[in-house]
């Protein structure tokens, strides 16, 4: 419509300025004509009539309420237009309806407004409907009159479906009758929604006004994310949590060319780790490592598990290379650096320790002796009971470094069968990880400081 940016108010046509264009909206005033256009009907492409009204809500600001007519095919519609520009806040009204006469305060809905009845669960997103100057009433007739469209299509498709929506239409009706008070929400990102406050310029204690500031996704929705002018930069650390990384590399077994893929992962109430996967498009070799993401911790950490269900197998563990792994019903010890870093299940570790003494070819291969070859066949059968939860075990695991992690299921709370102690490391142990001649202040050279 060309014709209704020609009517639209100038700089000196405020609400106080004598030439206004926009008068208060009353039905006792005969001066308030709407203007005419003809325009084309989208029904049967006939040609039809618009209707401007250029009108100011008390207490709130001007709008356009546009109504269309078609002669030729009796179609209408009619729609609101904020004649304002998008607010600096958006704005949430809360109202709590307890009387019919509350039911026919004046609303101000905006097409990117959402309407809220929580007492039913119901909502009218943003942008699913045009902008409409109505009664809290109107609304609720307009949401009936939405749900009531298809329903005779339904009932002949699915009849359940449509057994519902008419349990919920009447439901809506019900709010009509005003049996029981129910809360109206309307939340607008732009602060052009209205609701009516009878008692204005005083306060309404049932009508609660919340300004609040846009989110991005909000300001997006309202194509003003270039205006945002106090966003935040882009943290190269959260874009680098978000994404996988991957770098060229040369395959463990056969040498030639390989990608290795690069994950930080944070796990919940512990710390963030490092996930490694290396493939072999020439040989098929696959290996993945876990390193732990922070430094060192000031103390060790001993984790100790009862096994006594299942579904413990399913616990989410963190094994960092020099953690070491002790079971001491099979009278088992993994030591340091045995099979790497890894983040798996309890289950998938124990299949991995597993198949680690089974592929040894110095026990279980031509060279061994029968005698050693019976016990560990009988080991792997008890470990094997252990992974079925056929039988209850403790399972130990000993960092020194502090990076180990066995998940607690019971998470914030205490766990009943998880033990963790913390422990000052012995001399032997600081040397193993190179801590004895790691020097962190007063490293520099005497005649550094001088210069």
């Amino acid at each position: 419509m060309s014709a209704l940016g020609a009517m639209e108010p100038g700089p000196g046509s405020g609400p106080g300025s004598g030439g206004s264009l926009f008068r208060p909206l009353s039905a006792d005033d005969g001066e308030q004509q709407p203007a005419e256009i003809e325009s084309l009907c989208m029904n049967c492409f006939r040609n039809g009539v618009t209707r401007l009204l250029l009108t100011r809500i008390p207490f709130f600001k001007e709008i356009i309420v546009s109504s269309f007519s078609c002669d030729s095919c009796s179609w209408s519609n009619t729609e609101i237009q904020s004649a304002g520009r998008i607010q600096e806040q958006g704005v949430r009204y809360t109202l709590a309806v307890t009387s019919r006469q509350d039911m026919n305060r004046e609303v101000v809905k905006t097409d990117c407004a959402m309407a809220r009845i929580p007492e039913l669960d119901f909502e009218i997103p943003a942008f699913s409907q045009k902008g409409v100057l109505t009664t809290i009433e109107g609304i609720i007739d307009r949401a009936v009159a939405g749900l009531e469209q298809d329903q005779p299509v339904r009932r002949a498709t699915d009849e359940e479906v449509a057994r519902k929506i008419d349990e919920f239409i009447g439901k809506l009706r019900q709010l009509k009758e005003m049996n029981s008070p129910f809360t109206f929400i309307i939340d607008d990102p732009s602060g052009n929604s209205f609701v009516e406050n009878p008692h204005a310029p005083r306060r309404d204690d049932a009508l609660v006004v919340t300004h609040y500031r846009r989110t991005p996704q909000q300001a997006a929705m309202l194509g003003l994310e270039g205006e945002e002018v106090d966003a935040k930069p882009p943290d190269a650390a959260e874009d680098l949590r978000d994404e996988v990384l991957q770098f060229n590399t040369n395959c463990p077994e056969c040498n030639a060319p390989a990608n290795t893929n690069m994950k930080v992962v944070q796990i919940p109430h512990f710390k963030e780790v490092i996930i490694m996967a290396t493939n072999c498009d020439s040989c098929g070799h696959r290996t993945n490592e876990v390193k732990s993401g922070g430094a060192i911790e000031p103390q060790g950490t001993r984790i100790t598990l009862r096994i006594t269900d299942p579904s413990d197998m399913t616990r989410d563990i963190l094994k960092s290379e020099t953690c070491s792994v002790e079971i001491p019903e099979l009278e088992f010890e993994l030591g340091m650096g045995a099979l790497g870093g890894k983040f798996t299940t309890l289950e998938g570790l124990l299949k991995d320790i597993r198949d680690l003494v089974e592929r040894n070819p110095f026990t279980l291969g031509d060279s061994s002796m029968p005698s050693r070859t019976g016990k560990l066949q009988e080991f792997i059968g008890k470990l094997q009971e252990i992974i079925d939860g056929k039988n209850k075990a403790h399972f130990i695991m000993d960092d020194p470094a502090g990076n180990s992690y066995l998940q607690n299921v019971y998470a914030p709370e205490e766990d009943p069968e998880l033990r963790v102690e913390r422990y000052e490391r012995t001399f032997e142990q600081n040397e193993d990880l190179g801590l004895n001649d790691m020097k962190t202040e007063g490293y520099e050279p005497e005649g550094a400081s001088g210069r």
